[in-house]
């Protein structure tokens, strides 16, 4: 008998607790951190210099190099010429130079991380979007691969930069991949833990535009405009920012967010496309502060603003973005209308490409 009292005393001491246990997990769920229902939309930018307004000037005191703070938000930047209904506010955290980790949880220019931030803003504001565009400064190092074409034309390179870029390129974008997917993953975890379900918010990854192309006029090729040769302009026209682009459409699928390409925004308004002071073109040309040079802290960043979207590229990318803001397409393509200006076409991105 002794045998059978046990497991009896054992289940009559279970029963109680189990059903404990079934009321507790019937009850509600911990009610998630969030905004008041009634606070203010905002959109919120996230990414590199593209983003932070780069070469647009007009710079936000303490980021044009103040103490070592060389972000570059511009108050010309795309997200602060949104024009969205019932859009109360925009925060521009955008930082010039940034990569994918930048965004997560490496700090840049004396700056702490993105998503922490993006995060801050999330409990007072009701975000309607999150805007990102960013890798152009991870392995692709499309920067560098400026420089690197400008040093070819100034060595007098026959072969140029791009036959050498060409061979790798792919390789760089596929290592790119899966870094801007985690920092976008991480931004859609960070939201959750605050609050915003997915479908709560927009997630859009912007591509990249070409700042220089095939139209650059032949006397502007020097440094007085935009020093190439041109198999690297249509290289980079016609094959970079088209495979970056894919790649990034790549990594936004990877966390279900939309994707806008600006690959083919610029077009024949690029950079040194036409003669004279350069109205009516969307990019800086090669731009030196000669005041900068002259001073042993600034001198690294002296032409840091060449070859980004100027004033007028911000307002036409920022009319685009506020477009496709307001439609449910999961992506579109920044196109020129028959005016010129930009709009967001549905079905002519860039296709997606498989990360090796």
């Amino acid at each position: 008998m002794r045998r059978l009292r046990s497991p009896l005393v054992i289940l009559l001491l279970v029963i109680p607790l189990v059903g404990l246990l079934l009321l507790i997990s019937d009850g509600p769920a911990p009610k998630l951190p969030a905004p008041p229902e009634d606070a203010p939309r905002a959109v919120v930018a996230l990414g590199d210099s593209t983003l932070s307004g780069e070469g647009a000037g007009d710079y936000e005191p303490g980021t044009n190099g103040e103490n070592g703070n060389w972000c570059h938000r511009s108050t010309k930047a795309m997200i602060n010429k949104l024009s969205v209904p019932d859009i109360a506010k925009t925060f521009n955290l955008a930082c010039s130079g940034a990569r994918a980790a930048n965004l997560v949880d490496r700090p840049q220019h004396n700056e702490g991380p993105q998503v922490p931030k993006l995060l801050e803003i999330a409990r007072q504001y009701r975000i309607a979007a999150v805007v990102v565009q960013v890798g152009a400064n991870d392995e692709p190092g499309f920067s560098s691969v400026v420089k690197d074409c400008a040093e070819a034309w100034l060595r007098s390179n026959v072969t140029g930069c791009s036959g050498a870029l060409a061979t790798g390129w792919g390789e760089r974008v596929d290592k790119m991949v899966p870094k801007v997917a985690a920092a976008l993953k991480a931004i859609r975890a960070g939201m959750r833990e605050n609050g915003y379900p997915d479908a709560s918010y927009q997630l859009v990854v912007q591509s990249y535009a070409a700042p220089v192309g095939r139209t650059v006029v032949h006397s502007l090729r020097n440094l007085g405009g935009c020093p190439f040769r041109g198999g690297d302009l249509e290289w980079v026209q016609d094959k970079a920012v088209g495979e970056l682009a894919a790649g990034l459409r790549t990594a936004a699928a990877a966390a279900d967010a939309r994707f806008l390409d600006l690959s083919r925004a610029g077009m024949g308004r690029e950079a040194c496309s036409t003669s004279g002071t350069g109205d009516g073109e969307w990019f800086t040309r090669l731009k030196i502060s000669w005041k900068d040079l002259s001073d042993e802290a600034r001198s690294a960043h002296a032409m840091q603003e060449s070859f980004h979207p100027n004033a007028a590229g911000h307002e036409q990318f920022a009319r685009c973005l506020s477009q496709f803001l307001q439609t449910s397409d999961k992506a579109a393509a920044c196109v020129a209308d028959t005016e010129r200006n930009l709009r967001p076409v549905p079905g002519a991105a860039i296709g997606a490409r498989a990360a090796k």
